[in-house]
């Protein structure tokens, strides 16, 4: 069945066109085609955008990525788009005296068994391999440093869904490991990293095109050492993280680090946890008690966990607190993570042949739909009676 919305502005980060159609039919977003074929659907007064892939994400709503159930994984898949997300990477990171291959292995079966909802593209394994330093939240006893037995090792156990790898380019041998994993498909990530401006800049060109949440776990840019965001900065192949969530990173900070990477080189992630979502909440990190303390995930020491900061959230902060175009900004939450994910040929853009994972925002950028590959997976009230019997779920 072919579905047609109509009268709808339609963005994203190629075009922008004030009163337009899109069609999808099954699971693919398709060309202009009959007219008067399938179902169309009036959206007067709202803006259609391409689903946001989230590729640095632990979990919300309760569900929690790093997790030997892969039926937590799923249920994460299913809560998903009530938050704008159509697609994620489970972010994984280390355990004790070892690799996490039962959770990567969870990972994989939920990558490979499908249900409704958001679909998992891969996995980012935010460590073990990472600087004690700045490790943030992170157990020192899950840290490691990188090997090459130990990377194909991962590289086995993820059985080609391994998609992003946050490591710090400082370790003794961490340049083989960065070839390795590029070597594979992967893509790499500076990030929790002590790193000089000089040993960022050295380490770069062995494949890093990623950089894991700016200005948080990293050395600050300071005039006489611009340390690992002055190399990120100059690195034109780089991408670099932001969490939107005006808690990680102060809005002129934010407004800063966008107009140095620009509208191409930044996404937008929320590092969520799994108390996204929810008003107030008592969880884990890794195994770490934690909790939500006004708005804010802490561990018990009160060091900052990840967030709850969830995706649509992020593009209402970009807009009206940070003051970035809607297209660019929904670049950020598209096209650009969909890069780092490796999945930009059919995610991320409004195009023929593209997956149909499309959202409906009001004109406050207020979530009124979400529709995954086609499938209408979260739906609003006002919008129920419209999308429902048009849709299939």
């Amino acid at each position: 069945m072919q579905v047609t919305l109509t009268n709808v502005r339609i963005v994203d980060a190629e075009s922008e066109l004030a009163n337009g159609s899109i069609r999808f039919r099954q699971d693919q977003i398709i060309a202009d085609a009959h007219d008067g074929e399938g179902i169309h659907i009036d959206a007067s007064g709202m803006t259609v955008v391409p689903g946001f892939v989230d590729v640095h994400t632990h979990g919300g709503g309760g569900y929690d990525l790093h997790t030997d159930d892969y039926r937590q994984i799923q249920a994460y898949a299913r809560w998903a788009p009530s938050t704008g997300t159509t697609a994620f990477l489970a972010g994984l990171v280390g355990v004790p005296g070892g690799l996490p291959e039962v959770q990567i292995n969870a990972a994989v079966t939920a990558i490979e068994q499908p249900g409704p909802g958001a679909e998992g593209v891969g996995i980012h394994l935010e460590g073990p391999y990472i600087n004690v330093e700045r490790r943030g939240a992170h157990d020192p006893a899950w840290l490691r440093l990188p090997n090459e037995a130990e990377t194909r090792q991962l590289l086995a156990a993820a059985r080609g869904h391994l998609r992003l790898v946050t490591l710090a380019p400082e370790l003794p041998n961490a340049p083989a490991m960065i070839r390795q994993l590029v070597e594979a498909g992967v893509t790499v990530s500076i990030g929790h990293t002590d790193a000089t401006y000089e040993q960022a800049r050295d380490a770069i060109p062995h494949g890093i095109t990623h950089a894991t949440h700016c200005f948080n776990a990293m050395r600050p840019l300071l005039h006489r050492q611009p340390g690992a965001l002055g190399a990120i900065v100059e690195a034109e192949q780089v991408l670099g993280e932001l969490i939107a969530d005006g808690v990680h990173v102060h809005p002129a900070a934010l407004r800063v680090m966008l107009r140095a990477l620009g509208p191409r080189r930044t996404v937008i992630v929320t590092d969520a946890l799994a108390c996204a979502g929810l008003p107030d909440a008592v969880f884990e990190f890794g195994g770490q008690p934690a909790r939500v303390i006004d708005g804010v995930a802490r561990l018990a020491d009160g060091t900052i966990t990840g967030s709850v900061l969830t995706m649509e959230q992020a593009l209402r902060n970009l807009v009206a607190i940070v003051g970035v175009p809607l297209n660019e900004a929904v670049g950020m939450l598209t096209r650009n993570p969909a890069r780092s994910a490796r999945v930009a040929e059919r995610k991320g853009l409004l195009q023929p042949g593209y997956d149909a994972d499309l959202l409906l925002l009001d004109g406050d950028l207020q979530l009124h739909a979400t529709i995954c590959r086609g499938m209408l997976a979260h739906v609003s009230g006002a919008w129920q009676e419209r999308l429902g019997p048009a849709v299939p779920r």
